[in-house]
């Protein structure tokens, strides 16, 4: 955790830096700075699943004690539809390393990659797998999806549009937005009314060779211009969902977008740049305490009603760290852009240094 806030560039930068912190490191539990022999054999031996297990019990721990840490926002536009919405993607993390066996993503280059399961309204992660980058996502779609329950909405990209898994979600009572390939092949059943920004509302059913067997019911096509990084693109999105409105199936995949924007803040501001390790103990270990401290400044700021942004959350805490002060009283004070107001006194009162006094009054 004190490499995520503090961004240390590698074994010896911890161990020296924790050193120089004996005194204060005292009054956590007796801890002591590791040294680099160790910091480097428990890299290398301890196993991930560790991390992994105390990363969900945690999050567990802090939605027991706080039940509105994952509460459902109203503001939100996920709100009206009244059912979870699961946002699944993943992201790649260059290791900047090509002698690595074990993490292998293309012909000199070396890289992990975190499969993820967010949930909109509370923006907490439900379901993480972290391994080698040369899996394709569409290996880890059963197993995204596997905690999701009847009348709840996945929304992914093509690269997890699985059309056998597609009919699994269906036969479960899900909801699943997506975007189809470019070669999806397909027949147009029946065409609806369009208006505004919508192109195409249709009802299709699939043609291709292994397609019908793997989908046989009928799916529902949209196609929409949408604005992505200001300039209006048309969007091709699919679903099983035909009462929806046209335009609700494309704001729902907008709304995907921001798994890219929990992706950017843990990536930007935790320390996912640089491992201390390259192993593959060592890189997961990184990975999983990344996502255990993002969880932590989330409850830090619920819970002190933060209204700031992520980042500054961020540096304010590394910043304030090692000092003996009120965190809440720091959140309060540094939450808010006004001016600090200042008390008045009803009479002015003279500056003078202390020892000072007789001299004064004389």
């Amino acid at each position: 955790m004190y490499v995520q806030l503090f961004h240390s560039l590698s074994l010896n930068d911890v161990c020296d830096a924790l050193g120089m912190l004996k005194a204060r490191l005292q009054f956590i539990r007796g801890a002591k700075a590791p040294s680099r022999n160790t910091f480097s054999h428990a890299n290398r031996q301890r196993d991930p699943e560790m991390a992994r297990q105390l990363f969900w019990k945690v999050l567990e721990h802090l939605q027991s004690i706080s039940p509105s840490f994952s509460r459902r926002s109203r503001g939100s536009f996920a709100f009206r539809f009244k059912r979870l919405i699961h946002l699944v993607d993943s992201s790649t993390i260059a290791l900047i390393a090509h002698s690595m066996d074990w993490a292998k993503h293309r012909r000199r280059k070396a890289a992990a990659k975190c499969h993820l399961r967010l949930e909109l309204q509370s923006m907490l992660p439900r379901f993480v797998v972290v391994e080698s980058a040369d899996e394709h996502d569409s290996q880890r779609t059963l197993e995204l999806c596997q905690g999701v329950k009847e009348g709840e909405i996945v929304v992914f990209d093509k690269a997890y549009a699985v059309f056998f898994h597609l009919a699994e979600l269906t036969r479960r009572g899900i909801f699943w937005v997506s975007r189809p390939k470019d070669n999806l092949q397909y027949r147009v059943v029946k065409s609806h009314p369009v208006s505004g920004n919508i192109l195409k509302d249709q009802t299709i059913r699939l043609t291709g060779v292994t397609t019908p067997q793997d989908y046989p019911q009928n799916l529902r096509r949209v196609v929409a211009i949408v604005e992505v990084d200001g300039k209006p693109r048309e969007m091709v999105f699919i679903t099983n969902q035909m009462e929806w409105a046209a335009s609700s199936v494309c704001d729902l995949y907008r709304c995907r977008w921001q798994i890219e924007v929990f992706f950017k803040q843990i990536k930007q501001t935790l320390q996912l740049a640089d491992f201390l390790g390259y192993n593959e103990n060592a890189v997961k270990w990184q990975i999983w305490i990344a996502l255990l401290v993002y969880v932590l400044l989330r409850f830090i700021a619920h819970l002190h009603r933060w209204s700031g942004s992520f980042t500054r959350l961020f540096t304010l805490l590394r910043a304030a760290l090692w000092m003996p002060m009120s965190l809440q009283e720091l959140l309060k004070r540094y939450g808010t852009a006004q001016p600090k107001k200042r008390k008045i006194r009803a009479h002015p009162e003279r500056c003078f240094l202390p020892g000072m006094i007789k001299f004064m009054t004389a």
